[in-house]
């Protein structure tokens, strides 16, 4: 095995690698970079969001930025020397080559920069709007699998039943409607859209968070993310309840389920004593897969719906305003995240059913 995990380790280098070349590559040729959306600011344009509006960098900041433009006012365009003075800042007076593997040696020192257009870090950026991501992200994986399981697990005895049917169909109906639309929809009944004020609209924490005691503080966190954890769930727990329920079916029909009926085992004795430990590998093993899938996808709408400044919102606000040090960063980190949950998940299988050797099945 820990070949195994040595190889797949090695593997992620050049993994990682070649995500960032192929994203590096078609970055070079989409219009509107972040020399452009200075300039747009300069002239007064405005920015597509007013969240980015800040200080800029160590260097050069947004305020040299604006006081260039106001000499300026009335101009058809900005001088030559100007422009060149942004693309100096931005890195853009060196060849894409160059850039690249400038980028890399600065993350291989575990330098990401600092972002383009705030006076912050992208490693200090991404630290900031973590807690709503981990919060949406564990907390949703967490109670899908607390519904997924014990439902999959009565769906799978009780099959064809009227329960079965029954549940299947509330299970179509969930994964069928879309996160953001359940997601409006328990605003409008419970955050005082148009009946019930029960909970908060947006926010992770009351704006006198810090003045309470500690059982008041965790209250009022759950008080604020049970509605955006329902609404990020919703679909999700309809994909594992189904998975455990064929899984669960796949065991039963396995001649070591006979043998053990035959030998006198009861129903519950054969189905937790035998089929549970089997049926549950890959729901069990797929964890972290499936809490990273919850931690990525989805969190942009619903983060924006219930106003939660989080990394799905950060990443979209970067790649929409050209800020390519948090946007490959992010990139660089998640990407590398993602690899490493694929070796955790391997040895979540190795760890409920110790009989899997993947070395084995490489040979």
């Amino acid at each position: 095995m820990g070949a195994y995990i040595l190889r797949r380790l090695l593997l992620v280098i050049p993994t990682l690698l070649g995500i960032m070349i192929i994203n590096f590559a078609l970055v070079q040729f989409v219009p509107g970079g972040p020399v452009e959306q200075a300039i747009a600011r300069a002239q007064g344009q405005g920015d597509v969001f007013g969240g980015f509006a800040g200080s800029g960098q160590t260097e050069t900041d947004l305020g040299d930025i604006s006081a260039a433009s106001d000499r300026y006012v009335g101009a058809r365009g900005l001088p030559p020397e100007f422009i060149a003075e942004l693309e100096k800042e931005f890195g853009f007076d060196k060849p894409p080559l160059e850039r690249f593997l400038g980028m890399l040696w600065n993350y291989m020192r575990l330098d990401f920069g600092q972002s383009y257009f705030r006076s912050i870090g992208v490693i200090d950026l991404v630290l900031e709007k973590m807690p709503v991501s981990i919060s949406l992200g564990l907390w949703s994986t967490i109670i899908a699998y607390l519904v997924s399981i014990p439902l999959g697990i009565r769906k799978a005895v009780r099959d064809g039943t009227s329960f079965d049917t029954w549940t299947s169909g509330l299970i179509i109906v969930a994964y069928a409607i879309p996160g953001f639309l359940f997601a409006i929809l328990l605003l409008v009944l419970f955050a005082g859209g148009s009946y019930w004020q029960i909970f908060p609209l947006r926010g992770l924490t009351s704006d006198n968070w810090e003045s309470l005691g500690l059982a008041a503080k965790i209250g009022d966190y759950f008080w604020h993310i049970a509605l955006p954890i329902v609404a990020s769930t919703i679909s999700a727990f309809a994909t594992l309840t189904l998975l455990t329920k064929n899984s669960f079916l796949d065991e039963v029909k396995k001649h070591y389920v006979m043998t053990a009926r035959a030998k006198g085992l009861s129903e519950r004795g054969v189905l937790y004593g035998h089929v549970f430990r089997n049926a549950m590998l890959i729901v069990i093993a797929g964890f972290p897969s499936v809490f990273i899938s919850i931690f990525f996808s989805g969190s942009l709408i619903i983060e924006t719906i219930f106003s939660l400044d989080g990394l799905g919102r950060l990443g979209f606000e970067a790649a929409v305003a050209r800020d390519y040090p948090v946007i490959f960063g992010t990139l660089f980190i998640f990407g590398l995240m993602s690899l490493v949950v694929g070796i955790l998940s391997d040895l979540m299988y190795v760890l409920v059913d110790p009989r899997i050797d993947f070395e084995k099945r490489e040979g």
